[in-house]
């Protein structure tokens, strides 16, 4: 892989990062929103999920799609998984626990496999 390439894919996972973190934060807020009832949670859910598209689209020219969206899919799942066992208090049952391990797994493999 040359130097332009990794820089390439760098990039784009610089992006999905921050999708992913925008995607987890609109989760959260969406949360304590109380149902979009509360209008600044409610607001920010809506900025923080338009801000997750933006850089999920600009994710698109350096990544495969797939790879792209099972990858930005699966984490703000398992982030906001563990935002609501940190934040929230919430106790996942073993099967949450096996659920968010495969959907691991499976980003690990789509990464690494995946084309």
């Amino acid at each position: 892989m040359s130097l332009r390439v990794l820089k390439l894919k760098v990039i784009g996972y610089i992006y999905l990062t921050a999708a992913i973190i925008f995607g987890i934060l609109s989760n959260n807020f969406a949360k304590i929103s109380d149902g979009y009832i509360k209008i600044i949670p409610t607001s920010l859910s809506a900025i923080s999920i338009i801000i997750a598209v933006f850089f999920i689209s600009k994710v698109m020219k350096f990544l495969p799609m797939g790879t792209a969206y099972a990858s930005y899919a699966g984490l703000v799942i398992f982030g906001t998984f563990l935002l609501s066992i940190l934040k929230f208090g919430q106790s996942p049952n073993i099967f949450a626990v096996i659920g968010c391990t495969l959907i691991v797994i499976g980003i690990i493999l789509v990464n690494s496999f995946g084309k």
